[in-house]
C-alpha cells in the first residue's frame, strides 16, 4: 500500500520483503544506491541498526535512511537511521521527513492507547477524503482492496498460528494488519489489530479473530456504498 502511495505522488519505487533481499538487491547495484531507504523496524531476519550498518555500507552517505514501526521502538535501535516515522503517517509526514532529513525523527514517539469501544468508528472520514481527492477512483478502490485481502490472509494464517502456539509470528501478524490499516484510515481493524498484537495467543482469540473478519465485511460495505453514492452524484450531475 505504501508503494502505491509513493508511486502516485512521483516517486520510483522498488520494494522487498525483507532486509536480507533489500541488501541483496543492493549489493547487485551498487553504482546506482536510492535516495531514500524506508525499512520496517519489525521484520524477519536483518533488521534494525545492524541492518542500517549494512545499507550505510552499500549505499553511502548520500542515501537517506528512514526506520518506520507501528509501536515506538528502542532509542538505541533507530540510533544508526537519518530519521523515524511512526505508523500510521501522512504523505505529507514522510515527504517533510525526505524533505528535511535533520528534523525526520519524530520526537513524540509514545504510541497512543487504543481500546476497543462500542461505538468504534469503522473509517476515518478525514483519511478517506484525503486519499480520494489525491487519487483516481480505481487506484483508490485498489488501495482498499489489497488491504482488505491482506487481512483476510493473515486471518488465515493467524488461525494456524495460534493452533500451533506461535505466538510472535501471531503478533507480527496482528503488526502488520495494525500498521496497514492505520494508514487507511481502517480504525476499527486497526483498533482490534492493536489489542490481538498487545494481549498475544489467550483464551478469546478465536473470538478476536472473528471480531477482525467482521470489522473487514463492515469496511467492505461502507466501501461498496461510497462507491455507489458516488456513481449516484455524477448520474445526477449528468443528468443536470
Amino acid at each position: 500500500m505504501l508503494a502505491l502511495l509513493l508511486e502516485h505522488a512521483g516517486y520510483a519505487v522498488e520494494a522487498v520483503d525483507s532486509g536480507d533481499a533489500a541488501l541483496e538487491r543492493l549489493s547487485a547495484t551498487p553504482v546506482n544506491p536510492p535516495s531514500v531507504v524506508l525499512a520496517d523496524m519489525q521484520m524477519p531476519g536483518i533488521a534494525g541498526g545492524l541492518l542500517a550498518q549494512r545499507l550505510r555500507q552499500l549505499c553511502g552517505t548520500a542515501t537517506l535512511l528512514l526506520a518506520m514501526s507501528g509501536s515506538a521502538p528502542d532509542i538505541e535501535a533507530t540510533h544508526e537511521f537519518n530519521g523515524f516515522l511512526l505508523k500510521p503517517f501522512t504523505m505529507e509526514e514522510l515527504a517533510a521527513a525526505i524533505a528535511v532529513p535533520d528534523e525526520a525523527v519524530i520526537s513524540n514517539t509514545e504510541v497512543p492507547e487504543l481500546s476497543v469501544h462500542s461505538d468504534v468508528t469503522t473509517l476515518n472520514q478525514a483519511v478517506y477524503d484525503k486519499l480520494a481527492h489525491s487519487m483516481r477512483p480505481q487506484r483508490l478502490e485498489q488501495l482498499y482492496t489489497l488491504c482488505l485481502s491482506d487481512v483476510e490472509e493473515r486471518i488465515t494464517r493467524m488461525l494456524q498460528t495460534a493452533s500451533n502456539q506461535e505466538d510472535s509470528a501471531y503478533r507480527r501478524d496482528a503488526h502488520a494488519i495494525k500498521g496497514g490499516a492505520g494508514m487507511l484510515g481502517a480504525i476499527e481493524l486497526q483498533t482490534l489489530a492493536a489489542s490481538i498484537e498487545e494481549n498475544g495467543i489467550d483464551a478469546n482469540h478465536v473470538a478476536s479473530l472473528a471480531g477482525l473478519r467482521v470489522a473487514c465485511n463492515r469496511l467492505r460495505r461502507i466501501l461498496i456504498a461510497r462507491k455507489a453514492d458516488k456513481v449516484v452524484e455524477i448520474s445526477e450531475e449528468d443528468n443536470a
